[in-house]
C-alpha cells in the first residue's frame, strides 16, 4: 500500500500507450429510477393526465436537472420524485428499464449495473411491488437481447420508508432474485442506520445476493464500518468519509472492498464540495479498488465520460490513474469470472 496522502502518485505516472478516455467505461453505480429521460417523463405525464410543475419539455429539463448543487442529500433525493411520479402502470416501469439499457449502449459503456427501488417506483400509483420487479427485469432482459448487451440489476431497499416497508421491498426483490445480482441500501443514511437492516441483508445473502451499500456519504466512517460488518457489504457506494479513517483505508485495501465513487453527485449533494481535492485520489494512493460512476444521470445531467473528464481535468488524475479506475470497475463488477474475461477494457 502506498502511504502517501497527497494524491501525487495519481498525478505523476506516465500515460499508458494508446490511452483513450472514452474506452472501457463500466458504470456500477447508476440508479435506474434516477435516470428517467425527461422526454419520457413528459410523455408519461400526458399519458396519465398528470399535471407537471412546468408546462413544456424545455422548462421541465430546467426544473429536473440540478443547477450547480443542492443543499444536502435529502434535497438531492427530492429531485428524483418527479420522475417516479409519472410511473402509472407496469408498462411504464418496463419502458424506463429498457431505456436505461439503451442509454448505456448509446454512451458506449461496455457494462452497466442498474439499481432500482421497487417501493420508490411503486409509490405514486401504489403499483404492486412484485409487479414492478418483474417489469424492470423484463425491460432490461428485452433491451439486453435487442442491443446484444449484458446489463445487470441491483435491488435497493429505500431505508427512508422504514424497516417494515423494506421487508416488503426485500420480498419483492427476492421474487426476482434469479435476475438480480445484489442488494443495496439507499436513502436517508443518518436517519436510518445500517443496524436497523441486519435481518434484511442476512436474508438477502442467504438467497445468494451480493451486497453493496450507500455509506459514508451523509454520515461518517462508522457508517461504512457498519455496512461492512453488519450488512456484509463488499462494495461501498460513495464512501467519501473513509478518507479520514486510516484504519478503514487500510481495511478497504486489504479486504479488496470496492468504493463506488461519484464525483459530480458528491458535489451536488454537498457531500464533497471541493472537487479538485476529491478523495478518489486518496483511495487510489491507498490501493483501494475505487471506481467511477454516474449515480443519477436523470437529475445530474451527466454521463460516465463526463465523470472521467472531471477526474482528469479537475481532480488532475493521470492517464494511468484513469486506467486503474477502469480496471477496478471490472474487478468489482458483480459478474462471473467468465463474464469478466469476456470484457475487454
Amino acid at each position: 500500500m502506498n502511504d502517501t496522502h497527497d494524491g501525487q502518485a495519481a498525478h505523476d505516472e506516465q500515460a499508458p500507450h494508446h490511452f483513450s478516455l472514452k474506452k472501457g467505461l463500466i458504470d456500477l453505480h447508476r440508479h435506474l429510477d434516477g435516470n428517467i429521460r425527461v422526454s419520457s417523463i413528459f410523455d408519461l405525464a400526458q399519458k396519465h393526465n398528470i399535471v407537471l410543475p412546468v408546462a413544456s419539455l424545455d422548462l421541465l429539463e430546467q426544473h429536473i436537472y440540478i443547477q450547480d448543487k443542492t443543499s444536502d442529500l435529502l434535497s438531492f433525493l427530492a429531485k428524483l420524485d418527479v420522475g417516479v411520479s409519472v410511473l402509472g402502470d407496469l408498462d411504464d416501469c418496463r419502458r424506463i428499464a429498457y431505456e436505461n439499457v439503451q442509454d448505456a449502449v448509446n454512451e458506449n459503456l461496455i457494462h452497466v449495473e442498474l439499481r432500482f427501488s421497487p417501493y420508490f417506483m411503486a409509490q405514486a400509483f401504489k403499483l404492486p411491488l412484485e409487479g414492478v420487479v418483474e417489469a424492470v427485469i423484463d425491460g432490461v432482459r428485452q433491451a439486453n437481447i435487442d442491443f446484444g448487451f449484458n446489463a445487470k440489476l441491483i435491488g435497493i431497499l429505500s431505508r427512508t420508508y422504514g424497516v417494515d416497508a423494506c421487508f416488503q421491498e426485500l420480498d419483492a426483490i427476492l421474487s426476482g432474485k434469479d435476475n438480480i445480482v445484489a442488494l443495496d441500501l439507499a436513502g436517508d443514511e443518518k436517519g436510518f442506520p445500517a443496524k436497523e437492516f441486519v435481518k434484511h441483508f442476512s436474508k438477502a445473502r442467504d438467497a445468494g445476493l451480493n451486497v453493496t451499500v450507500h455509506a459514508g456519504e451523509a454520515d461518517g466512517s462508522q457508517s461504512i464500518w457498519d455496512a461492512i460488518n453488519l450488512l456484509g457489504a463488499t462494495r461501498i457506494g460513495h464512501g467519501v468519509a473513509a478518507y479520514k479513517d486510516p484504519k478503514l483505508l487500510h481495511y478497504l485495501c486489504k479486504e479488496r472492498i470496492g468504493v463506488e465513487s461519484c464525483i459530480l453527485s458528491n458535489y451536488q449533494t454537498g457531500t464533497w464540495t471541493d472537487i479538485e481535492n476529491h478523495p478518489v485520489s486518496v483511495f487510489l494512493d491507498h490501493d483501494i479498488q475505487v471506481s467511477l460512476h454516474t449515480d443519477d444521470p436523470g437529475v445530474s445531467n451527466n454521463t460516465l465520460l463526463s465523470e472521467y473528464e472531471l477526474a482528469q481535468n479537475l481532480v488532475g488524475l493521470s492517464n494511468n490513474a484513469i486506467a486503474k479506475l477502469k480496471q477496478n470497475a471490472l474487478a468489482q463488477a458483480f459478474l462471473t469470472d467468465q463474464e469478466k474475461r469476456d470484457i475487454v477494457l
